[in-house]
């Protein structure tokens, strides 16, 4: 029974490291399109800045100036950052091993994420899924299974991220509040149906791309190159990848010594909008 489990597991890992891409976003929404592409660059400069500076490499002698101020947020459209403002975000988890380094990484800098669980990983893995809540973390659901919920009907679609919600919420003893599209596939119709009921959407302005086969040092450098890029966004990354908990040290260094700040979400339920809690695990 336990080898069937930990099968099990495996497989359902496997299957979300697979998943993590994007599919075709033909149609997707304009707030999230956006994101499956990074920055065309002109030439490169002597005096541009490198992605990385040496010092990101080192481990910080304290954490003291990268935290933000906190957002209370009850929709997306609370969500309004200033220049040199971030907010971290992970999707697809929680996984053993990997979700505890990235949460003992945040704390060691001092800075909190939000994190988008996968209903049945959630529900496989509730100790650490409660540990997110109990460090401070916000979190919210990425569906049950992480499908394309544009290849699904309405009622299907629905279904799915109603299950996931509340296997979040059983998982943690927490409301999962925050939502994420799996592959950012979203639908204007979804979109509303779940900003009705009270769910705060969270889309993505730069995109690690921690899902392709990289080295942290690319992925740290790709994800700091977007920054620049804009400025300012919510970063999406996975705690179910080696390289991200190995990556996150070095780019929350640079992030410091170039002046960003981490702002911390949190959820605060709109008025008159009950919260998405219908289905069955």
């Amino acid at each position: 029974m336990l080898l069937r489990a930990i099968s099990a597991a495996a497989l359902v890992s496997v299957c979300l490291s697979g998943c993590a891409g994007k599919p075709n976003l033909n149609g997707a929404s304009l707030k999230t399109s956006f994101a499956a592409t990074m920055p065309a660059h002109g030439p490169v400069h002597a005096n541009d800045p490198v992605a990385l500076s040496p010092v990101a490499w080192m481990r910080p002698g304290s954490s003291f100036g990268l935290a933000g101020r906190d957002i209370v947020v009850s929709s997306f459209s609370d969500i309004s950052l200033a220049n040199k403002e971030v907010v971290l975000s992970f999707d697809d988890g929680p996984v053993p091993g990997k979700t505890e380094s990235i949460l003992a990484t945040l704390d060691e800098f001092g800075v909190k994420a939000t994190f988008l669980m996968v209903g049945e990983m959630a529900k496989s893995h509730p100790d650490i899924a409660k540990k997110v809540v109990a460090d401070g973390h916000s979190i919210g659901s990425h569906t049950y299974r992480h499908p394309n919920l544009r290849s699904l009907s309405f009622d299907q679609a629905m279904s799915e991220i109603s299950r996931g919600a509340n296997a979040v919420a059983t998982a943690t003893d927490t409301d999962a509040a925050f939502f994420r599209f799996p592959y950012l596939a979203d639908t204007g119709r979804l979109r509303h149906a779940l900003d009705s009921r009270g769910m705060v959407i969270m889309d993505v302005q730069v995109d690690s791309k921690d899902y392709f086969k990289d080295s942290p040092a690319i992925v740290a450098s790709r994800t700091m190159d977007a920054l620049r890029h804009r400025g300012s966004g919510i970063i999406l990354m996975h705690d179910i990848h080696k390289r991200t908990a190995s990556m996150l040290p070095a780019l929350l260094t640079q992030l410091r010594a170039e002046g960003y700040k981490v702002v911390h979400l949190r959820y605060k339920k709109p008025d008159a909008k009950p919260m998405l809690m219908a289905g069955i695990i």
